[in-house]
């Protein structure tokens, strides 16, 4: 019977700790409810509570740098916030993304090995020519396609402690040998 009252006890106890549990959430800040703005720039989704120059650093392809040419070649206020551009602003631009008038230097496909001309990709179209790109240098078999096809760091970083993803044999180190079974 003193068992019985023991357990009747233990639930009351975790019921009362429970509530002020509930409470707390209550009395904690309200939970606002807030709609947020996507704008859609070049196929990409980009938040309007952003600042232009932040906003546009959300398109793949498009850096800090090219974000703030485009600011100021197109006479757009960096700390405007996406969600108050109109429509106009939008196409003017994704017309500029197109045909981008920046230096040479900031475009991110320079002296394009196939044509040889220098332009600027975004989104699918960087990660499809750098893919090209890799298996180019490992078709080629340079220095930077073997280490691509190998799975090692390209840029000469060092290997000796880093880089080991797979866990394959690693030199220097012992294999544990396995246990003798015991003889009488």
């Amino acid at each position: 019977m003193a068992e019985e009252k023991k357990q009747e006890k233990k639930p009351e106890k975790k019921d009362s700790k429970q509530e002020p549990k509930q409470e707390k959430e209550k009395k904690g800040r309200p939970i606002e409810e807030r709609m947020e703005s996507l704008i859609r720039i070049h196929g990409f989704d980009v938040p309007g509570s952003r600042n232009i120059l932040v906003g546009l650093t959300y398109i793949k392809g498009i850096s800090w740098a090219i974000s703030n040419a485009i600011c100021i070649k197109l006479g757009i206020a960096r700390s405007k916030r996406i969600q108050e551009l109109s429509k106009d602003e939008v196409k003017k631009i994704e017309g500029f993304m197109n045909n981008l008038d920046v230096l040479t230097f900031q475009k991110n496909r320079r002296f394009d090995p196939e044509t040889g001309k220098t332009s600027h990709l975004f989104g699918s179209d960087l990660d499809i020519a750098k893919e090209f790109d890799i298996k180019r240098l490992k078709a080629m078999k340079s220095y930077v396609g073997i280490r691509h096809a190998a799975g090692q760091p390209v840029r000469g970083q060092r290997t000796k402690s880093h880089f080991r993803r797979k866990k394959t044999a690693i030199v220097g180190k012992k294999a544990a040998k396995p246990a003798a079974p015991k003889s009488k």
